[in-house]
């Protein structure tokens, strides 16, 4: 059985997203994304409402409309890291704590899916909940975890304080 990586990065904005605060990050939400759909390797997406600017935000976590997620499946790490480190993307990712409150837990999490599916946000959480709890392990983990990523070790920012 082939597997891809799916990844889940969740986050709370500083401000509601109509506000002047992070209006240049939601401005930019779709050409990112769009940038992602067309890099080699991308799989899959987990997709908002459609309204344009908007991304998947209205997956809010909690029922916070400030506490959003990224979630996406990927063809191999490779692909994964060449979009975030090796994109406009990573200008975006310098600029995080602009628009994003340092959540002082982990919000980052990878894990292996067989190929073909599509991860839920639900399903998404439980990983990360078990990343928190247990660290890394074959379930659920981080860029360190695996040995075929390598541009996070050179291109990552350092971590938010």
């Amino acid at each position: 059985m082939k597997y891809h990586l799916a990844e889940l990065n969740v986050g709370r904005l500083v401000a509601p997203t109509d506000d002047p605060r992070v209006k240049e990050f939601m401005d930019n939400l779709d050409f990112i994304n769009g940038l992602g759909k067309r890099m080699p390797g991308f799989v899959w997406m987990m997709e908002g409402s459609g309204e344009p600017g908007t991304g998947n935000t209205d997956a809010a976590i909690g029922g916070d409309p400030q506490h959003v997620s990224n979630l996406t499946v990927w063809e191999d790490v490779e692909s994964l890291e060449r979009f975030v480190w090796g994109t406009v993307h990573k200008k975006f990712y310098e600029r995080r704590t602009e628009w994003f409150e340092v959540l002082g837990e982990m919000h980052f999490v990878l894990w292996w899916v067989p190929e073909g599916h599509q991860p839920t946000l639900e399903e998404a959480l439980e990983r990360l909940e078990m990343r928190r709890q247990h660290g890394d392990s074959d379930e659920a983990f981080g860029w360190d975890y695996l040995k075929e990523a390598s541009l996070h070790r050179t291109h990552a920012c350092a971590p938010a304080a």
